[in-house]
């Protein structure tokens, strides 16, 4: 009944804290809402798809102990921060100097679809992985509410899970919440304007890791 009452209290205070987590901005979160905007509420679900997949991917190294190398070595952690920092700073410049003034698809080919979808989920995917501060996130974060006497690789995938639950559900909120301003922003300079915006952070992020990897 002890244990019981353990596990139950260290989901409770995981989720109100990964709740907190989960909504506060971040790099994910820009990547979602432009894609949300300028691409559309199908682009943005499979890129959050890709997000929180990644996110969970996250968790499945943490609990079978490849996040604890990350944390531990650090050449890998050197080496996963210099790709981070080369994928956000060219996906940055890329959307500084090209940013697109709309997106159509008007093809009725079907692949057309498919190949789009598939590529807002890379997206989402990549930016998620490349970013070495969640794995440490997940590192030191979620072993801090793993009760005594329950398998650790376990609840450490009940973990992940409940935060990938959590992420699903507010980049939902999200796309919705820009359904009813959608055409308002596909217009053309907006749509250049959120390319200019988001790829500023990828930068942004970019240079922040490329500086600490030289620090």
């Amino acid at each position: 009944m002890r244990r019981m009452a353990s596990v139950t209290g260290a989901l409770i205070a995981f989720t109100a804290a990964a709740g907190l987590l989960t909504i506060t901005p971040g790099l994910d979160t820009a990547l979602l809402l432009r894609t949300a905007a300028s691409e559309g509420a199908r682009a943005a679900t499979h890129a959050a798809i890709g997000i929180v997949t990644a996110c969970f991917g996250w968790a499945i190294m943490v609990a079978f102990g490849l996040g604890a190398l990350l944390a531990a070595s650090p050449l890998a952690y050197t080496l996963l921060r210099a790709i981070g920092a080369c994928y956000l700073l060219f996906t940055g410049i890329k959307m500084l100097l090209r940013p697109r003034d709309g997106f159509l698809d008007t093809s009725p080919d079907p692949r057309a679809g498919r190949l789009a979808a598939r590529a807002a989920f890379a997206r989402g995917a990549l930016t998620n992985l490349l970013n070495p501060k969640v794995g440490i996130f997940y590192v030191s974060f979620l072993p801090q509410f793993v009760p005594a006497g329950v398998s650790v690789a376990g609840f450490l995938l009940l973990l992940g899970a409940i935060h990938a639950v959590l992420g699903g559900l507010w980049f939902a909120s999200l796309i919705r919440a820009t359904q009813p301003i959608a055409r308002w922003l596909r217009r053309p300079a907006i749509v250049a304007g959120l390319d200019r915006l988001t790829g500023g952070l990828f930068i942004t992020f970019g240079l922040g890791l490329a500086v600490r990897k030289f620090a």
